[in-house]
């Protein structure tokens, strides 16, 4: 099996053994020693892909404390709660339960039929304050009678659960060592299934979950860890070592990978339209990735029917849905060709999902939450995932990535046999994972919003940048300022929420670079914000044809590629959009030794109410913001601007900011928040039917009044 270097998401490799286990733990001052080491156990099996998927699994630790209540000692468990990562588990992502309060749980146990009912009495069993909602798994590792128990998610592990005789490939991997357990759905029948066997198998140090995973125990830390490790790298062996050299079949003629630039053009070239097509049912943000077992697994024989197949283990198609759309022309398919294929696929796709939902749908189901695709595979080209934001849509496509190597395994020794439909189904549409989704905090104001700023990596456009991601937007940071750019990238939380690009908006085709980068970074753009501007100020006589150009070139001529480019995205998405116009109260109000840069504002302003009246039909908005005199922390004030004006007005430069206070009807100073304030007034929700306006933020300026 294929297996990647490191997991995505910062975290570094695993270190096996075990030597040096508790150096993790001793940091975790003031906690039990039991918690310690369970928390440094998590993060080194966590850490490496190969062990298990992000977020997936749980571990646990059993030991002694002191009842605060009653002084005595209780026998307590800790275990990894309903959410979060082992890679990065805080001790905030326990949950402590009474060990004699759940298992007294088997007595009133109403059987298989009802043991969702189970998942609220663990709240019953919790010791003490804080601490995670006890998780689906909790029994399976409460009811064990052993100390320590890794619950995990390794690819070779389910290559095994999922192959069609798998049981018969587990004996003969693991001898008497590691047990079978059928299929069962998550929950605490499944717990009593693996304590049964571990009552009927002394000897065995785990078991393979048919369908989902594996399940290892010890007596120690230690000793669990190493079972679990034990498992995980015997299965490897085995499928390496038994595997049919071509698991997928024989290459398949046209579907082979494209030169990496073809592939990025071409992935820039469908990401808008893919974006569109998954969000009819709500808005996703997407992710593009040509990992090498994508376009490899894409350009074998196989793939039609293994990708039909779908999923199998629980996190993955919770996370993937239950099957992919799949794209089945050869990769130098005409575009044109591609683009019309891919409608009719996703056509079919929904009506296919439909039929699913009712298929299995009974009158205590949830509603259908949406007929759209979380992955589309594009033969040639890679895969594109997609989410409520942006990690989750990254994390998407890490599962599909772990189903590819699952169904790889598999093939090589047996034949990928996933669980049925209908179990999936039952999953999806669990009412535990519907309660799940309720609990969630309510999605910010701009989440699922990409938005494209520029001149951000300074002033006016750093503080949108900043307020649109607070807001819940992924950001493409865009500067002529390389370096600039990438700080405030940086500063915004990195790949998952912004990205950096370096764009000088006179350049075509630097803009047009710009948005390939946002689309393969995001899927698309919603919002775009033109920013970038250079002020030059003197009098008409002195104004050189160059300093106007120059202006002009970056205001009004760059706002117009910038916005040309915008559209188009735009309209491929399908989605509406929002373009907005950072323009200025100079743009109509006639100020001293200002002729190139307010005619260049002038220009942008009525930009914004040309193309107001002329992309409307296609939900696109367009409104601009006018400020006055935005002096602290601005990049054109700093470069030279800030001098001038001063110098024209007769005041120092340092009080600039204060001089143009005094002469507003509000006498304060405008700050780059506050434009970044008026955008999010414009782009946030509750203007939505508004187009082609202008708002003054001058703190009053009588002169610059619209009209």
């Amino acid at each position: 099996m294929s297996v990647p270097d490191q997991r995505s998401g910062g975290r570094g490799s695993a270190q096996g053994g075990a030597a040096g286990r508790r150096e993790d733990g001793a940091r975790e001052a003031g906690e039990h020693p039991e918690v310690a080491a369970l928390l440094a156990r998590s993060h080194r099996l966590g850490a490496d892909p190969r062990n298990t998927n992000y977020a997936g699994g749980n571990t646990s630790a059993k030991g002694t404390a002191t009842d605060p209540v009653t002084g005595e000692s209780v026998d307590l468990m800790w275990v990894k709660g309903s959410g979060g990562d082992l890679g990065t588990l805080r001790p905030e992502g326990l949950a402590a339960l009474r060990l004699d309060r759940l298992r007294a749980l088997t007595g009133v146990y109403p059987g298989v039929g009802r043991e969702d009912e189970m998942v609220a009495a663990f709240d019953y069993c919790l010791h003490g304050k804080g601490g995670a909602a006890p998780s689906i798994d909790t029994a399976m590792h409460g009811l064990l009678p052993v100390a320590h128990v890794d619950h995990l998610h390794p690819d070779s592990g389910i290559a095994l659960a999922c192959a069609a005789d798998g049981e018969e490939l587990t004996r003969e991997c693991f001898g008497d060592r590691v047990a079978w357990v059928p299929w069962r759905r998550p929950g605490f029948q499944l717990g009593l299934d693996i304590a049964a066997v571990r009552e009927a198998r002394p000897e065995a140090i785990g078991c393979v979950l048919g369908g989902h995973g594996i399940t290892a125990w010890g007596e120690s830390g230690e000793e669990c860890e190493d079972n679990s490790l034990h498992i995980i790298r015997t299965a490897e062996r085995f499928l390496q070592e038994r595997g049919a050299a071509e698991p997928f079949g024989p290459p398949r003629e046209g579907f082979g990978p494209l030169a990496e630039d073809e592939r990025r053009e071409r992935a820039a070239a469908l990401a808008p339209l893919v974006r569109g097509l998954v969000s009819r049912d709500r808005a996703q943000v997407g992710h593009w990735e040509d990992a090498p077992e994508v376009l490899e697994f894409l350009s074998r024989e196989a793939h039609p029917r293994l990708a039909a197949l779908g999923t199998s283990c629980p996190d993955h198609f919770l996370r993937t849905k239950v099957r992919p759309l799949v794209l089945d022309l050869p990769a130098r398919a005409p575009l044109e060709e591609a683009v019309a294929r891919l409608r009719e696929l996703h056509e079919e796709y929904r009506a296919d999902y439909r039929a699913y939902y009712e298929r299995h749908a009974d009158a205590s189901s949830p509603p259908m939450r949406g007929a759209d695709p979380a992955v589309v595979l594009v033969p040639g080209v890679g895969m594109f995932s997609f989410g409520k934001d942006k990690q989750t849509a990254r994390v998407a496509g890490e599962f599909y990535r772990n189903a590819i190597r699952v169904m790889r395994g598999a093939e090589s020794v047996s034949s990928y046999a996933p669980i049925e439909e209908s179990e999936k189904f039952r999953i999806e549409y669990w009412e535990l994972e519907e309660a799940k989704l309720r609990r969630m905090p309510a999605p910010k104001p701009l989440a699922t919003r990409i938005a494209l700023v520029t001149g951000a990596g300074s002033g006016i456009g750093r503080a949108i940048a900043r307020r649109l991601a607070a807001e819940g937007a992924c950001v493409v940071v865009a500067d002529v300022d390389e370096d600039s750019a990438r700080k405030v990238a940086e500063e915004l939380g990195g790949p998952d929420r912004a990205v950096a690009v370096a764009v000088d908006v006179t350049s075509e085709e630097q803009i047009a670079a710009a948005f390939r980068a946002a689309v393969l970074a995001f899927g698309g753009v919603d919002l775009v914000v033109n920013n970038a501007g250079i002020s030059i100020s003197k009098p008409l006589a002195e104004t050189t044809a160059e300093d106007w150009d120059r202006q002009h070139s970056i205001m009004a001529r760059g706002s117009f590629l910038v916005s040309r480019e915008a559209a188009r995205v735009m309209g491929e998405q399908g989605m509406g959009g929002d373009l907005v116009y950072i323009a200025s109260k100079n743009g109509v109000f006639a100020g001293p030794n200002n002729v190139a840069y307010g005619a260049a504002k002038a220009d942008q302003a009525h930009q914004v109410r040309l193309l107001a009246a002329e992309l409307g039909a296609s939900g696109i908005r367009v409104n601009g913001v006018n400020p006055d005199g935005v002096v602290r922390g601005s990049g054109i004030f700093a470069g030279g601007w800030g001098a001038q004006r001063a110098a024209v007005y007769g005041v120092p430069e340092e009080e600039l900011g204060q001089f143009y206070a005094r002469r507003t009807l509000l006498g304060r100073e405008v700050l780059p928040e506050h434009v970044a304030n008026a955008v999010f007034a414009l782009t946030g929700g509750d203007l939505s039917h508004t187009t082609g306006l202008h708002i003054p933020v001058d703190a009053g300026v009588a002169a610059a009044f619209l009209r």
